[in-house]
């Protein structure tokens, strides 16, 4: 988990303060977790313990990985494997894949889009 928020944050370039959600499994309430989430000035949420949203929109994606990606083929190796669903996740679904709950807009645009604006609210202050 360390080395996944460490590539989000480099690809990403959160803005300081932004919150990052997990639930209360022990690679999320670690120490070299927390200390890694406020070495990018992000705050750390937590879900209540047996919150089932915590685990809702994961479980989501999986489901869609695993019909949309998984099921598609036979992997030769672990690393074929791992390099698709990468992509299936960077490429499409965070650049192409457009979501109900962000005006229909792909998380990178919809991240734009909201830079965009509190740059714009910055400005009026």
């Amino acid at each position: 988990m360390n080395a996944a928020l460490g590539m989000a944050a480099d690809a990403r370039q959160p803005p300081i303060g932004t919150v990052i959600h997990s639930d209360h499994r022990s690679q999320y309430t670690s120490w070299t977790f927390s200390k890694r989430v406020h070495s990018f000035n992000l705050i750390a949420s937590l879900g209540t313990v047996g919150d089932a949203y915590d685990n809702a929109l994961g479980g989501e994606l999986l489901g869609r990985m695993q019909t949309e990606l998984l099921n598609t083929r036979k992997w030769k190796t672990r690393v074929e494997l791992s390099t698709a669903m990468f992509n299936w996740i960077e490429a499409f679904c965070n650049k192409t894949r457009r979501h109900s709950s962000l005006d229909m807009l792909s998380p990178i645009a919809y991240e734009k889009l909201r830079a965009n604006r509190i740059s714009a609210a910055c400005l009026l202050k």
